[in-house]
C-alpha cells in the first residue's frame, strides 16, 4: 500500500534517544537525573529568595526570577520522559504528545530569548537614562512588554505547531532524537513541506530578532560606560552588564555548538542529540551559579538562606 497515496498517519513515536549507547543506559541515567534534581533545586532556591524579600522586587531582578521560573519549566518538559526512556528503554511518545511537547520547548526557548531581551533593555535605560529610568521602566510599560512577546510567541510558535499537526505523518514512526525537536519532526511528515519551513524559518527568526536588539542595547550601554568620566560608575556598570553578558554567552554559544553539531556531517547522532539536549539544560545549570555569585543583593540572601536551613537541621 502506498501511505503517501493514502491518509495514513502514524499516531505513535517512537524516540531513538542515545540509541548506540543502550547498554550503558543505567550509566546515561545517573548522571542526567542528578543534573536534573541540581538544576531544579538551585532555580527553586533563586525563585523563593527573589519572591520572598521584597528589596528584590526590582524589574531586574523579577526578570531574573522569570528566567529561573523558565529554567525548571524546560527541565520538567524534557527530562522526566528521557530520564523513562533511558532506564527502562520506553521510547513511545503519543502524537499528541509530542506536538505538545514540541510547543512547550519552543515556546519556552522564545520566552528565555525574549527575558533575555527585557534585561538588555532595562539595563540600557539604566545606565544611558538614569534620571528616567523610573518613567520608561514602569509597571504599564513592562505589562505592555510581556502581552506583546507572550503574543508574539505562543502565536507564531502554535501556529507552527499547528500547521505541523494537520500534516500526515507517514514517512517512519521513528524520530531520531531524546524529544520532540521541530526539524526531527518535520523530516518524518509527508505532503508539500513548504508551508512549514516557512513555519520554522519565521520561528527561528524571532530569537534571532531579539538577539539583534540585545547587542545594539549593548553597544549603546557600552558606549555610555566608556565615555563615563566617574571610575567607579563604569566599574559597577561593567560588573552589572558582565553578569548578563555571561548568562547571553552561555545560551547562544549552546545555539552555535547545536547549529554547528547538524551541519557536520561526520559527528556520530548520538552527539548531535547529546548537544541539542545539553543546549536546553547548559542555561539551566549555569544561570543559577552566575546570579547567585555575581549578584550581590541574591549572593547575601543566599548565604543567609543556606545556612538558616543548615541550622534548622541540626
Amino acid at each position: 500500500m502506498d501511505t503517501k497515496a493514502s491518509n495514513f498517519s502514524y499516531d505513535v513515536f517512537y524516540l531513538t534517544g542515545f540509541s548506540n549507547l543502550q547498554p550503558y543506559r543505567a550509566l546515561l541515567f545517573i548522571p542526567f537525573f542528578f543534573i536534573f534534581l541540581y538544576t531544579l533545586t538551585a532555580n527553586g532556591i533563586l525563585i523563593v529568595i527573589i519572591a520572598t524579600q521584597r528589596k528584590l522586587h526590582a524589574p531586574m531582578y523579577l526578570l531574573i526570577l522569570a528566567i529561573a521560573l523558565l529554567c525548571i519549566a524546560i527541565p520538567v518538559i524534557v527530562v522526566p520522559k528521557m530520564l523513562v526512556s533511558v532506564l527502562l528503554n520506553l521510547n513511545a511518545i503519543s502524537r499528541k504528545g509530542c506536538l505538545i511537547q514540541l510547543f512547550t520547548i519552543h515556546c519556552t526557548g522564545c520566552f528565555q530569548s525574549t527575558i533575555l531581551l527585557g534585561m538588555a533593555i532595562d539595563r540600557c535605560f539604566a545606565i544611558c537614562f538614569p534620571l528616567r529610568y523610573n518613567d520608561f521602566v514602569n509597571v504599564r510599560n513592562s505589562l505592555i512588554f510581556a502581552s506583546l512577546f507572550t503574543l508574539r510567541n505562543t502565536l507564531v510558535i502554535g501556529v507552527e505547531t499547528v500547521m505541523l499537526g494537520l500534516k500526515p505523518f507517514c514517512k517512519t514512526d521513528i524520530i531520531y532524537h531524546c524529544f520532540c525537536e521541530y526539524t526531527s519532526v518535520v523530516n518524518i511528515a509527508c505532503g508539500d513541506l513548504s508551508q512549514n519551513y516557512i513555519a520554522g524559518v519565521v520561528a527561528f527568526c524571532m530569537p534571532t530578532i531579539d538577539c539583534v536588539f540585545i547587542m545594539i542595547s549593548y553597544i549603546v550601554i557600552f558606549v555610555v560606560i566608556f565615555k563615563s568620566p566617574s571610575g567607579d560608575s563604569r566599574q559597577k556598570a561593567i560588573h552589572t552588564c558582565s553578569t548578563h553578558l555571561m548568562t547571553l554567552s552561555v545560551a547562544y554559544f549552546s545555539v552555535v555548538i547545536v547549529f554547528v553539531g547538524y551541519r557536520v556531517s561526520t559527528i556520530p547522532q548520538d552527539i548531535r542529540v547529546l548537544t541539542s539536549f545539553m543546549y536546553l539544560l547548559v542555561p539551566c545549570m549555569t544561570n543559577p551559579v552566575i546570579y547567585g555569585v555575581r549578584t550581590k543583593e541574591i549572593r547575601i540572601h543566599v548565604v543567609k538562606f543556606l545556612k538558616c536551613n543548615r541550622i534548622s537541621h541540626v
